[in-house]
């Protein structure tokens, strides 16, 4: 299969539910591949790794936008992207990006371990109740992603009883993020743009009458104090961006992982016995599993790549699943192994885009993953999960699952391990 039929299989509905087998049949190319006229192809990690770092090769910002999606301007969700962090290059991407950055310092993500596992253990008491007698319980809609959204609320400041709105606007929103998509897809995405903008306008005046201690109010002073620093487009943008980011990465994460370890039961029996284990594990299943699957560059000067020379506008598609999963880099990468030495998944990005929200991702997954396995040891598959059919952002729609018997076993003293050793990059942490 040549690289161009190879991409329009990923690109089909089949394709996206299951990319890694077309992962495969594109590496056999080579780590660096062509796959139409100025359009690359990126499964190698070193590469990929390089490629994010490499300042010739920037997000398609305004300039470039104007050149190849004349007309984009019309497109709410596409607008609303684009004034955002996530589609603008330094030195804009870096002025918004340090505005945002005092709320996920390492101390305040730190900060917020027992407020995460309060909140979990309040989502594991509601699945006991909706599971008794053996009735099927969606761990997306009443665990994955119940608990980011509700630690990226708290943050923002948005009211507990608003958060229910965002999965279906966030959900519609993110279909531009997709490498290829229809006019009605679009339109879809547009309607949640819109949604999710109308919401934060709102919240915007609301903290100017009557300001809080969130990074919504910080993030409004700012604008108010100073246009230039942060104009009101990009307030709104921002927010949407940092609310949608905040949650659809570790929801998934969350739904991967558990069917991942379900999966496993060895390896879940360790991870429950000794919760110390869980930043090895964590990066393990973002490598296995990876919650967010591709992201995309344009070269702005002449570079060369797993020998392949990238003429200035070339548009790469940097597939972070497929590196993630290169053999050169992680040997026998198809097998799930949270004991392999320097697990550095790409699946937060790298260089100047590395996900803001990446340490308050894997903490929310250090402590929920191992709860759950320690108070529902009984949890089952309840029925065929059900993929959605998105290639960028790798998740579950639905994932019925039994509970069982609810449980609490004894936590392992910390520094205990398991018969295979500790899981490489885990350090002892307080559960």
């Amino acid at each position: 299969m040549d690289p161009a039929d190879a991409l329009a299989l990923l690109l089909s509905p089949p394709g996206r539910v299951n990319p890694y087998p077309t992962y495969e049949r594109l590496r056999a190319h080579g780590p660096v591949v062509q796959a139409g006229p100025m359009l690359y192809l990126v499964t190698g990690y070193a590469e990929a790794d390089e490629i994010l770092r490499d300042p010739r090769f920037g997000v398609l910002d305004d300039e470039l936008r104007d050149q190849f999606l004349p007309g984009w301007r019309e497109s709410p969700a596409v607008a609303s992207i684009s004034r955002s962090m996530l589609r603008t290059n330094p030195p804009d991407h870096s002025r918004m990006r340090r505005l945002a950055a005092g709320a996920f310092t390492p101390r305040r993500i730190a900060a917020m371990r027992d407020v995460v596992a309060a909140q979990a253990d309040e989502l594991i008491d509601g699945m006991l109740e909706r599971g008794r007698d053996g009735a099927p319980v969606d761990f997306m809609a009443e665990f994955a992603y119940p608990l980011p959204v509700g630690v990226i609320c708290a943050l923002l400041g948005v009211p507990a009883a608003d958060r229910p709105l965002f999965r279906r606007w966030a959900t519609d929103l993110t279909g531009v993020l997709e490498p290829e998509i229809t006019p009605a897809e679009l339109a879809v995405a547009d309607r949640g743009a819109d949604e999710l903008r109308d919401y934060f306008a709102e919240l915007v005046e609301a903290r100017r009458r009557v300001p809080a201690d969130d990074l919504t109010t910080a993030l409004v002073q700012v604008h108010d104090a100073d246009g230039e620093r942060l104009s009101g487009d990009e307030l709104l943008a921002n927010l949407v961006i940092l609310l949608v980011a905040g949650f659809e990465t570790t929801t998934n994460l969350l739904g991967n992982g558990l069917v991942v370890l379900l999966d496993h039961p060895r390896e879940a029996d360790a991870l429950r016995g000794h919760p110390e284990f869980a930043p090895g594990y964590v990066d393990e299943l973002l490598r296995y599993d990876s919650p967010v699957q591709l992201t995309t560059r344009m070269s702005t000067a002449p570079a060369a790549y797993g020998g392949v020379d990238l003429p200035a506008g070339s548009w790469l598609i940097l597939l972070l699943g497929a590196a993630n999963r290169d053999p050169r880099r992680y040997p026998e990468p198809e097998r799930f192994d949270p004991w392999r030495p320097q697990i550095h998944p790409l699946s937060f990005g790298a260089g100047p885009h590395y996900c803001l929200g990446a340490g308050l991702a894997r903490l929310e997954a250090h402590v929920a993953v191992p709860l759950l396995l320690r108070r529902l040891p009984g949890l089952a598959l309840a029925g065929e999960p059900e993929r959605r059919v998105r290639l960028t952002l790798r998740g579950y729609a639905t994932l019925p699952l039994t509970v069982g018997e609810g449980a609490t076993p004894p936590v392992a003293v910390a520094g205990e391990t398991a018969d295979r050793g500790t899981p490489a990059g885990a350090t002892p942490v307080t559960p």
